[in-house]
This record gives structure tokens, sequence and C-alpha cells, in this order.
């Protein structure tokens, strides 16, 4: 008589390759990210430049914001994601595997994160996530602010726009995790 249904194992297996595709599409989508922000910022300098009015500059930060905490939250899906596999998915699969093995589940999982310069990496990440996200809108109102064509409302609207993106900076380096230990190269 035939075995009915699924295993466990096979329901692992399919759980892991949906939650990788699930993965992978996010990394795309998120590495976009920075691609259409750099565009909308060339866009949005162009015209203000060209129309000569730097009160144009203030859709930088909302723009800037919203893009920056769409790339910051797909980010952090994507490390859940790896976190998951490596710490659940993995580990139940492990115990479907005879006892007499030394069989790791998914080691690219945890091996890719033991690089040297993954820190260094990290790091860097940061620093570009500030800027495109950051420093560049912050750049825009400070232009806005010394070209001083502003009235009180667009001045106020400024400084609103200034305390937003401070605020999305902090959430920037709060997500930024930790390196765990790396490995030493062979």
């Amino acid at each position: 008589m035939p075995e009915q249904g699924v295993s466990v194992g096979q329901l692992l297996l399919a759980e892991y390759q949906t939650v990788k595709d699930e993965q992978k599409a996010r990394i795309g989508f998120r590495d976009n990210l920075l691609y259409v922000t750099l565009g909308v910022v060339a866009a949005v300098i162009a015209a203000a430049a060209q129309a000569k009015q730097a009160s144009m500059l203030l859709a930088l930060p909302p723009v800037c914001v919203v893009l920056g905490w769409t790339y910051l939250v797909n980010d952090e899906k994507i490390s859940a994601i790896g976190h998951y596999v490596r710490e659940e998915l993995g580990p139940r699969l492990a115990r479907l595997a005879p006892a007499e093995s030394d069989f790791v589940t998914f080691g690219w999982e945890a091996y890719h994160r033991t690089d040297v310069r993954r820190r260094s990496r990290k790091r860097i990440q940061a620093a570009i996530d500030l800027t495109a996200f950051c420093a560049v809108p912050l750049a825009a109102l400070a232009v806005f602010w010394a070209a001083g064509d502003g009235g009180g409302p667009l001045v106020g609207l400024s400084v609103l726009e200034a305390l937003a993106v401070a605020g999305f900076g902090v959430q920037v380096l709060l997500y930024t995790r930790p390196a765990r230990p790396a490995r030493t190269p062979a």
C-alpha cells in the first residue's frame, strides 16, 4: 500500500524553499530601492536647479525617508529569514537526520556570516544607507536654508523634515546588527 501524505522533512524543505524565495525577492526589491532613491534625488536636484527654486528640494526628505524605511524594513526581513533558517528551520530538519550523522543543515546560512571582513562590510553598508537616505536629504535642507527664500511655513516644514530624517537615521543605526565572531581565512 503506498504511503499517504507528506513527511515532516518534505514540509520543512517546502517551507525552506518558500522562505528563501521570499528572501530572494526581498533582496532584489531592497537593492533596487537604492537605485530608485538615486534616480529621485537626481531628478529633484535637476528640477530645482533648472527652476532655480531651492524650495523644491523639500521634496527630498520625505521621499528619502519613505524609500529608506521601505529599504530598512526589507533588509530586516531578509535578516530575519536568514535567522529563522539558521535557528529554527535548520535544527528541526537536522533532528530528522540519522543520529550518527554529522549532517549540518543549510551550512551556508551560518558560514557566510563568519567572514573576517563582514564587520567592515556592515559598517560600510550602514554608512552608504545613512548617506543615501539621510545625508542627501539633510544636504538638500541645508541648501534650502542657505538660499533663504522660504517663508515661515516652509522653514517650519523643513525643520520637521530634518527631525524625521534624523529619527530615521537613528533607526538605521538601531537596525544595524552586530556581527558574530569572524572565521579566520584559510
